[in-house]
């Protein structure tokens, strides 16, 4: 090897070649990703982030660089001098942007040797993904992982820029913060200068934020990093970055005004994709009905039924729970006619799977409604069911009952999506669609009591203000979120401005003003000193990167992220640490001792 010098500094970089630099003496710098030894002349590819070229040492041109060339393997770091040349007829690579140039070695610089790798970059996919993580220096060397980044960083920059443009603030706020026990379990931190006592790690910037509108800031904008110890899944990791807003002074319209131009702008850009706007509303109860889910695939056609009505008279298997307030919901499937009696099996198996009493068919067959329950239906029903289900000799008409109307049109939504996914009934495209008007309050059964489906801070739908003392259930609130292709991109609400009513949530949700104090008391202190109506929203911008890249996972759009069980297989985090750093923090570890420890 010898000392890298400006001699050696690249004047291309390895995507950059095409046939007008030919002729051109230039200085690549890169990674060797492929090596061919034909005998005589020797060919490598080097790589950069922005591609690949091809170099050729060849040993009639100059021997001693071809001779020291043979000793060049994968990964190794070169700079390469040469002379740009067109391809030979036969030789192009079609499938590369540089594919007809490459470049005749005159002579090249070891930079840095590499060990043998534990995987090519190139069959990735083929590897065991803690592998590619515990290599991740490895794994973001592939194309692909350059690209996520690189769309990571537009998107980024484009968010940054079209909030500027529309006068918002860029504002950090607290990593170490008070920890208040709502939604997910907090990552705590123990203080050393204050023994006993711990920070958390932000669930999200959500107080702070609007401590921030208090503030007379107006308009905020943050790509905040976010901490959250749960469960993890494809599109889940303990620590996220969120595209974090708050405005004054506005309503719903104001925030979704504000934010449709941005996802079109942001597809546009980074997805070369024409987002039709507005984007369609429906409200909470409106998508369960219709969709069985506050997150519908909008790219699947079928829609629930409620044929409630048919099974709400006469002696059939769902009159009592029609008769308690059930309801029986239907879904037609399409193309179902063709479905054998093994594929419909296997669906009623599923639909009980997930929860269900029972899931029934009805088909048209020989001009007659077929079926196991037409022999509960008159005429009349039989008619009706079949106007208003739609069903055609080509579908099929599943349906299900249950005591709650929000239990059958969910499992019929699982099932909605299963049957479409089996079936290739899911279309192409962006489907965007926001979701309105969510329940403000949930039941939970295990404490028994309500808690906030969003954060106690959300504002009711000014008519349901008098359903919080009499009816909690009852009460809608002013929440919205936005669903692309059945994924929950973000979601926000306008905020609690009235201490009053801040008051009367806290009474629904069963918070003494005592504990209400403590949780929440400086921002309580902050509501008391003139609050302006306000609201945000806030969209995870890994899951939004990971729809635009078409990823299997957040993982794959994060430089550095965690696997499954929370670990961080390159570094080795989280780890043991010195027992004396333990003890100035005032704190002892009850968990058992590891194997080796």
């Amino acid at each position: 090897m010898s000392v890298f010098s400006d001699e050696w500094k690249r004047t291309l970089y390895c995507g950059e070649p095409r046939c007008g630099h030919a002729g051109q003496s230039v200085v690549l710098n890169g990674w060797l990703r492929a090596r061919r030894d034909l005998g005589g002349i020797i060919f490598v590819e080097l790589w950069d982030h922005t591609g690949v070229v091809q170099i050729v040492f060849n040993p009639e041109i100059i021997p001693e660089t071809h001779a020291r060339a043979k000793d060049l393997r994968g990964e190794y770091v070169l700079a390469v001098k040469g002379t740009m040349r067109v391809r030979p007829d036969g030789t192009e690579n079609p499938d590369l942007n540089t594919g007809g140039v490459e470049l005749l070695a005159e002579d090249f610089l070891l930079l840095s040797p590499s060990k043998l790798p534990p995987f090519d970059p190139d069959e990735a996919e083929r590897v065991n993904e803690d592998l590619r993580m515990k290599h991740r220096y490895i794994d973001l060397r592939r194309g692909d992982m350059q690209r996520n980044l690189r769309i990571r960083h537009e998107i980024a920059k484009f968010t940054r820029d079209y909030f500027d443009k529309n006068g918002f603030l860029e504002v950090d706020t607290p990593i170490l913060t008070k920890s208040t026990p709502e939604g997910a379990r907090d990552y705590l931190v123990p203080s050393r200068v204050n023994p006993g006592d711990f920070y958390a790690l932000p669930q999200s910037p959500q107080l702070f934020k609007q401590i921030l509108m208090i503030s007379g800031c107006d308009r905020y904008i943050q790509i905040a990093k976010c901490f959250r110890d749960e469960d993890l899944r494809a599109d889940r990791q303990p620590e996220f970055t969120q595209i974090d807003v708050e405005m004054s002074f506005i309503t719903e319209d104001d925030i979704i005004g504000l934010i449709e131009p941005f996802i079109a702008g942001v597809f546009s850009e980074t997805a070369n994709a024409e987002i039709p706007l507005p984007i369609p509303r429906v409200t909470w109860k409106e998508a369960i009905e219709r969709f069985g889910s506050d997150k519908p695939d909008m790219r699947i056609e079928m829609e629930i039924a409620d044929v409630t009505g048919i099974f709400a008279s006469g002696e059939n298997p769902f009159s009592e729970t029609v008769g308690s307030g059930g309801a029986v919901k239907g879904l037609l499937v399409p193309g179902g006619g063709s479905l054998s009696r093994k594929e419909i099996a296997e669906f009623e198996a599923r639909a009980m799977e997930l929860g269900s009493a029972g899931m029934a068919n009805f088909q048209i067959k020989d001009g007659a409604l077929r079926g196991p329950l037409v022999k509960f239906l008159s005429g009349d029903a039989q008619s009706r069911l079949i106007e208003l289900s739609g069903l055609t000799p080509e579908s099929i008409f599943f349906i299900m009952a249950d005591k709650k109307w929000t239990r059958a049109c969910e499992l019929l939504g699982q099932i909605r999506l299963e049957i479409a996914r089996a079936r290739g009934l899911v279309g192409g495209g962006w489907k965007f669609l926001w979701v309105t008007e969510f329940p403000l309050f949930e039941w939970d059964d295990e404490v028994k009591r309500w808690s906030p489906v969003h954060h106690p801070f959300t504002a009711p739908m000014n008519e349901d203000i008098e359903y919080l003392k009499s009816d909690p259930g009852r009460a809608r609130s002013r929440a919205y979120d936005l669903v692309l292709n059945g994924v929950e991109l973000g979601g926000g609400s306008i905020r609690i401005h009235d201490p009053k009513t801040q008051s009367l949530i806290f009474d629904a949700l069963n918070i003494s003003p005592e504990l209400a104090r403590e949780r929440f008391g400086f921002l309580l202190d902050a509501l008391s000193f003139g609050t302006p109506p306000h609201g945000g929203i806030a969209f995870g911008l890994d899951r939004l990167v990971m729809m635009i890249c078409g990823a299997k996972s957040i993982r794959d759009v994060m430089a550095f992220p965690k696997n499954q069980k929370a670990q961080c297989p390159m570094t080795g985090a989280p780890s043991a640490v010195d027992k004396s750093q333990v003890e100035q923090l005032y704190i002892l570890s009850t968990a058992p001792e590891k194997d080796g420890a």
